[in-house]
């Protein structure tokens, strides 16, 4: 049985009860949720979806918490390797490590929400790895080489870990850091796998590029928290813990990574004060006020270029189905007789189904069908230049509305 919805009415890091709130977006339905083609229920469950701010902490959070096996169901739809920024990305982590670190061969690597083991298929060929992720997508990862237990993580699997392999030298938890509830209890947990010279790894959605760059569709229930670099501090800092190195990354529209160890074990590189220095710089009242306007604004903005497409008996599709076009598709209003439909590409998981909230179908890209539409709507719009040069190069020859942050035709 489902644990019912609750809302947080405290900071998940600092327990502070002062929260401003920064943006409601109604209630939306879980993006991962989602129903087969022919599905004929009239109604699927949706949650409150409002964002607060801690002054104290400097975190942007969710009030509505939901059941992890809501948010994060053993058929996840969701695979990192399809995507070459996050590929580039692994790789570029990599070579930090193995660069900037004298870690052994054979030293082990712990990857926490390791998905189909995208990541840790860098680092197999010189450490000994191993990925914990709840969803039967891990799988995938094993067929791979990938050592991998497809499970939650809580201290029931840090136990079996430490019985059958030990404490790790490297821990990461990229995408998924923010996503996990009670924060502290996890930071609890990556601790007792750490030795005294391990490094733990975060790479998160970033507040700041969230704001100054309108990604409200990148709000939704999976996303527990929106880190500052200064926010992490503080969590670090409560549990005997420090940051002493940070990196501004272009993953998911913009993320920072995180380098954390036992305090006083590595030099605290200057880059870390100097983002937080930004960030409280940046992250005050009026800011967060004019950030709630502007998402409105473009509300409107995207609504009326849809409308004039429309009104000329001209149909548009949307091409590529992340988490996000749930949130942006139903924070708009949009619906299957202004978005006939959604192309995926080959192999994943969404095809053959509804996007979330919607009977907006997601079907198997190929290029004939592409081409029958004048206008394609880019809901991955963060990488939009790969995705319109890929196309382009596959024949199609009609016209990209990017959605987001002003939205425009290209």
């Amino acid at each position: 049985m489902l644990i019912r919805p609750k809302n947080i009415i405290k900071c998940q890091i600092s327990g502070n009860k002062n929260l401003l709130s920064i943006l409601n977006l109604g209630y939306l339905p879980p993006v991962n949720q989602l129903k087969k083609i022919g599905f004929d229920e009239n109604s699927e469950t949706k949650y409150l979806t409002e964002l607060l701010f801690c002054k104290k902490s400097f975190l942007v959070q969710l009030k509505t918490i939901l059941d992890k096996k809501i948010i994060f169901p053993k058929n996840y739809p969701y695979t990192s390797s399809t995507t070459k920024i996050l590929r580039d990305n692994f790789t570029n982590l990599y070579n930090e490590i193995r660069n900037n670190f004298n870690f052994r061969k054979n030293d082990l690597v712990i990857d926490i929400g390791s998905n189909d083991g995208n990541l840790l298929d860098k680092f197999k060929n010189y450490f000994q790895v191993l990925g914990v992720t709840p969803e039967t997508i891990g799988k995938l990862a094993i067929k791979k080489g990938i050592p991998t237990l497809i499970r939650y993580f809580d201290s029931k699997t840090v136990n079996l870990i430490l019985k059958k392999k030990g404490k790790a030298s490297i821990i990461t938890a990229t995408n998924v850091f923010a996503h996990i509830d009670k924060v502290h209890s996890i930071v609890k947990q990556v601790k007792r796998l750490m030795k005294k010279d391990s490094i733990f790894v975060t790479e998160s959605h970033y507040v700041l590029p969230l704001i100054k760059k309108l990604q409200y569709d990148t709000i939704y229930h999976e996303h527990l928290r929106y880190y500052s670099l200064k926010s992490l501090s503080y969590l670090f800092k409560i549990n005997n813990l420090e940051i002493f190195d940070a990196k501004k990354i272009p993953t998911h529209g913009g993320s920072i990574r995180v380098y954390c160890s036992f305090k006083g074990k590595y030099r605290i590189k200057p880059i870390v004060s100097k983002i937080i220095k930004e960030e409280e710089n940046f992250l005050n009242v009026k800011n967060l006020k004019n950030f709630n306007k502007n998402v409105i604004l473009s509300k409107i903005k995207l609504f009326s270029l849809l409308s004039k497409i429309l009104k000329k008996n001209i149909k548009i599709a949307g091409i590529s189905a992340p988490s996000r076009a749930s949130t942006l598709v139903n924070f708009i209003g949009l619906n299957r007789e202004i978005i006939d439909c959604i192309f995926e590409i080959k192999g994943s998981k969404k095809i053959g189904h509804y996007l979330p909230g919607t009977r907006i179908p997601i079907v198997e890209e190929k290029i004939q069908d592409l081409k029958k539409y004048k206008y394609l709507i880019i809901f991955s719009w963060h990488i939009y230049n790969e995705i319109i040069i890929n196309l382009k190069n596959k024949g199609f020859k009609g016209k990209f509305i990017i959605p987001l942050p002003s939205p425009k035709i290209i």
